[in-house]
């Protein structure tokens, strides 16, 4: 029975100490989440708010972007003042058509995502650009477009040979020889000339017994052209 007693006792002891060191790391768990946890739940919430704020924010840039307009390709040169300029872009977005830097006319986008404008150009250079606007915000300009109009025909000189001109028999191949506006092209009897830079042009062209006709054609980026005729004799 003595020993039962003291056994218990010491049962009781160790029972009261794991109590007593289980109620201080109650206190001290408890003491840490009070210094550490709150604190750090706060910022995981503000961290969390903000994260959404920065969301909503990029999600309000995104859509408050509206991208420019895309021109479709025209040609460099026109002898017509009446062109068409076309393009795409959103549907439903108004369309503003600068020529020059001068606001030329407006329009709005189609349901399939284009538009077209018919316009006169003036002599010379024109710079075409376009850009959107829809609710209150604008796009930034398209890449620009160049267009020349050109309404007069090239200069075409032909310095030899002459009209009326003959060749002897050993003069089977006689040059064609003359000088046009730069930047255009000159066939001889539907064949390609060699031009340069400054205009001047050169054909070697083989002559037949009797009468040659020759026709010397210029034209231009725009399409205009300028034709002569010049018959020579061949006495092969």
């Amino acid at each position: 029975m003595a020993y039962r007693s003291r056994l218990s006792r010491k049962i009781d002891q160790q029972s009261k100490k794991n109590l007593f060191f289980s109620v201080i790391g109650i206190i001290i768990v408890l003491f840490i989440l009070i210094l550490f946890g709150i604190p750090l739940l706060v910022n995981f919430s503000l961290f969390i708010a903000g994260s959404n704020n920065s969301d909503e924010e990029s999600k309000n840039n995104v859509t408050s972007f509206v991208p420019a307009p895309i021109l479709n390709s025209m040609p460099s040169a026109t002898s017509s003042a009446d062109v068409v300029i076309s393009g795409f872009a959103f549907p439903k977005q108004s369309i503003e058509l600068y020529i020059n830097d001068s606001l030329i006319d407006k329009m709005l986008v189609d349901d399939k995502g284009t538009f077209s404008f018919k316009e006169r150009i003036n002599l010379g250079e024109n710079i075409i650009k376009v850009k959107a606007k829809i609710d209150n915000k604008e796009s930034g300009f398209s890449r620009p477009i160049s267009i020349t109009l050109r309404d007069k025909a090239p200069d075409l000189n032909i310095d030899s040979p002459s009209d009326g001109q003959s060749f002897s028999k050993d003069e089977s191949i006689i040059d064609i020889r003359g000088t046009t506006d730069s930047d255009v092209k000159i066939t001889v009897n539907g064949f390609w000339a060699i031009t340069d830079g400054s205009g001047h042009f050169s054909y070697r062209l083989p002559l037949v017994s009797g009468e040659n006709k020759i026709k010397i054609v210029a034209e231009n980026q725009a399409g205009n052209k300028t034709e002569k005729e010049l018959t020579v004799n061949s006495s092969q």
